[in-house]
C-alpha cells in the first residue's frame, strides 16, 4: 500500500531518462494493485473450496512447476516447515485437488500432481482472471506484449533470487 511519503514524492524514485508514468513508484503501485486483485481471487477460491490461502499458493506452485513438484521443493518454494507442507498437502489431497504419486524407481520420491478432476472448479472461479488477461492483452501488439512478458519474467527472476528480510 502506498504511504503518504510515496504519494507525495513519486518522481524522486525515477530513473534518469525514464518517461513520466514509468517511474519506480508507478510500477510499485501497479504491481501492488495487481497482487491485491489476484490475492482477492485466491482468497475467494480458498473460501469456496474450504482451503487456506497457502493451499491455493501450493496449488499454483504445483500447476506452474516446470518439472514434477516434490514436497521438499514445495516447502522451499513456500518457505514452510515440513509439518506445515504435510498438513497443506493432506488438505489438498482430501479436497481432491492433488495426487501424490511415487513414480520413480526410488519409492521415497513423491511427485505432486494437480488432479484433473479439480481443474473445472478452478477454471470456473478464475475465469474472470482469464477474461481480464485476454481483454488487457488485446490492447497491445505482439512487440509490446513481448516486452511486458520480459519485464514480468525479469521481476520474478529478481525476486526469486532474493531472501526475505528478517523483521529483526
Amino acid at each position: 500500500m502506498a504511504t503518504e511519503d510515496d504519494r507525495e514524492q513519486p518522481a524522486r524514485d525515477s530513473e534518469p531518462g525514464v518517461g513520466a508514468g514509468s517511474d519506480l513508484h508507478s510500477f510499485a503501485v501497479q504491481l501492488r494493485r495487481l497482487h491485491g486483485e489476484i490475492n482477492r481471487l485466491m482468497h475467494g477460491f480458498a473460501g469456496e473450496q474450504g482451503l487456506h490461502v497457502t493451499d491455493v499458493q501450493a496449488l499454483s506452485a504445483i500447476l506452474d512447476a516446470e518439472e514434477p513438484m516434490t514436497p521438499g521443493r514445495l516447502r522451499e518454494h513456500l518457505g514452510l516447515t515440513s509439518g506445515a507442507v504435510t498438513a497443506c498437502l493432506d488438505r489438498l489431497e482430501r479436497a481432491g485437488h492433488i495426487r501424490r504419486v511415487r513414480e520413480s524407481a526410488d519409492r521415497r520420491v513423491v511427485h505432486l500432481h494437480y488432479a484433473a478432476d479439480a481443474r473445472p472448479a478452478a477454471r470456473v472461479h478464475f475465469r474472470p482472471l482469464a477474461e481480464a488477461t485476454q481483454a488487457a492483452t488485446d490492447r497491445f501488439d505482439e512487440d509490446e506484449l513481448a516486452v511486458a512478458l520480459r519485464f514480468l519474467t525479469a521481476m520474478n527472476e529478481e525476486l526469486g533470487g532474493r531472501e526475505p528480510r528478517s523483521g529483526h
